[in-house]
């Protein structure tokens, strides 16, 4: 067996072992990891079909010229053969790239920053604003109008919002300046958050917040939950049952806009908020709601308290904090059992 694994490197391995009389499955059995067994290193011949040096030297030159090395081997390949040269086959050129340690994406990218997590806290209204800016299909294919919208998260409120022809950074800010004057918000003491659209980094809405004093915050790219509120108000927009698939015209749009937020507003018992309307909680009218449905269930208790099983009902509380990412602290609180949580604030 010394002798096979010897002249393994050099001689084929079946006619060394007929030669030797020796079993090939001895031989390789031998050659084998077997986990308790000897382990024997084995030499492989060169294949005869293998390149030679200056064959595989002159193919590593070809990937690693200014010309070629930020193209894969596939188009290497192809734009060598439209040349009238071959080198290699195509997975021969990968295999080099992989012994050498380079197999992996040639073309040279941007690179993204690394961009930091959100975390905003907002205990009463004004404090922070999130928008964004859906599209609504128009009359014809390929026709679209672009509803701003711009919303308070800890009542959601909308605060303010537009029907435009096109997307627009002065657009927004005209949506961002009539919002602020309505609402007469300190803004020194407000954030805006909104994703990394086109409108939201704009020239204009950036020095208008800059100017204002408004704090101004961006979504991560490709991270959708990064601006919640305003992507579950949308869903509440298109799902709702009144919500055409086309609309007519801009005026249409601006038509059923008008009156959807109108009920959005004063009407809709939100469930984020303890099924209290955002108007209610944006003005600070709820608690009086909250005491007509305390009085109801102590009513109801105690006509009939045999039907409350475990304790006496309880109207649902008004929202103390909304935060948009909580930092661990806020997330393990919220774990907690109602009884045991308590309210953060930063």
């Amino acid at each position: 067996m010394k002798t096979v694994d010897e002249l393994s490197s050099e001689v084929p391995v079946v006619a060394l072992c007929a030669a030797l009389g020796v079993a090939r499955a001895t031989a390789y059995r031998r050659w084998a990891p077997l986990p308790n067994g000897p382990k024997v290193k084995r030499t492989r011949r060169s294949p005869q079909r293998a390149l030679s040096d200056a064959e595989r030297e002159a193919a590593i030159e070809v990937l690693h010229g200014p010309r070629f090395r930020d193209l894969s081997p596939a188009a290497i390949y192809a734009t060598l053969l439209d040349e009238g040269r071959y080198l290699c086959s195509l997975r021969t050129l990968y295999r080099i790239l992989e012994e050498l340690g380079e197999s992996r994406e040639r073309r040279e990218f941007v690179r993204h920053g690394k961009f930091e997590k959100p975390e905003l806290l907002a205990t009463g209204p004004n404090q922070v604003w999130s928008w964004d800016i859906t599209k609504l299909l128009g009359p014809a294919k390929w026709t679209y109008f672009y509803l701003y919208v711009m919303l308070d998260i800890f009542s959601r409120y909308v605060v303010g919002w537009m029907v435009a022809d096109r997307e627009s950074g002065t657009y927004a800010k005209a949506l961002i300046e009539e919002s602020l004057q309505k609402q007469q918000a300190d803004p020194a003491q407000l954030t805006i958050h909104s994703d990394r659209g086109g409108p939201m980094i704009s020239k204009p809405v950036a020095f208008l917040l800059a100017d204002l004093g408004v704090t101004k915050s961006l979504s991560r790219p490709q991270v959708s939950n990064d601006n919640p509120f305003s992507e579950a108000q949308f869903k509440t927009l298109k799902y709702s049952p009144q919500f055409p698939d086309r609309f007519g015209s801009k005026e249409h749009a601006i038509s059923f806009s008008s009156g959807f937020f109108r009920w959005y507003n004063q009407e809709h018992k939100h469930s984020g908020i303890g099924y209290y309307t955002p108007e209610d909680v944006h003005y600070g009218q709820a608690w009086r709601m909250r005491k007509v449905r305390a009085s109801t269930l102590a009513a109801a208790y105690a006509a009939h308290p045999e039907r409350f099983v475990r304790k006496p009902p309880a109207a649902q509380a008004l929202p103390t904090a909304v935060w948009i990412n909580p930092p661990e602290m806020a997330r393990k609180e919220t774990e907690q059992p109602p009884d045991k949580r308590r309210l953060i604030v930063q």
